[in-house]
């Protein structure tokens, strides 16, 4: 059994996933409207464009640090608990079982994906800031691409949460997009005093 099909193993047998669904749109989102409400703030008061990055690129490495720490040792501590009270159940140790396995691995699945999520969502909405500052010509203001691509995203994971509800993805798509749009507006209201 390769890594792959065993991880799959654990998360079915974990039933976890729900859970890895839910922290990659959660902290997809989270990425989504942090760099969003980055890139707003900088069209108020549009700094260089190595600050730019820099300031994106610190914000994206502590959404990812912040997510995998945090649900690794939240979800370690569930999956431990859980361990330990089937051992309780069963009257032996269950630490070299499947159950074991799921224990130490499953968190660290998840930290993986509540990390990454926010992390490689960022990487892409900054994306023509990297371009912008390599020199490249953009038909735009980099600003205003970086706002594009957030808004495309967030309607993707808006999509992806109605095939997962099992209803209109375009409904579900325009609800997130609508979010994105109303927390533009509230962060350009309030960084324009």
């Amino acid at each position: 059994m390769n890594v792959f099909e065993r991880i799959g193993s654990l998360i079915q047998i974990s039933r976890s996933q729900k859970i890895v669904r839910r922290y990659l749109v959660v902290n997809g989102f989270d990425g989504a409207l942090t760099m969003l409400g980055l890139m707003m703030g900088f069209l108020v008061n549009a700094p260089e464009l190595a600050i730019m990055l820099n300031v994106c690129l610190g914000a994206a490495i502590a959404l990812g640090v912040s997510g995998m720490s945090s649900a690794y040792v939240s979800e370690a501590a569930e999956r431990q608990r859980e361990l330990d009270n089937l051992e309780e159940a069963m009257l032996t140790d269950m630490r070299e079982s499947v159950y074991g396995d799921v224990a130490r691995w499953v968190p660290l699945l998840v930290g993986l994906v509540n990390g990454l999520a926010p992390l490689l969502i960022s990487l892409l909405i900054m994306m023509p800031l990297f371009l912008a500052h390599q020199g490249v010509q953009l038909p735009l203001p980099p600003a205003y691409l970086c706002i594009a691509v957030a808004v495309l995203l967030i309607f993707l994971l808006g999509v992806f949460l109605g095939k997962i509800a099992s209803m209109s993805w375009i409904t579900s798509g325009i609800r997130t997009v609508l979010i994105a749009l109303t927390t533009a507006g509230l962060i350009y209201l309030f960084a324009a005093f």
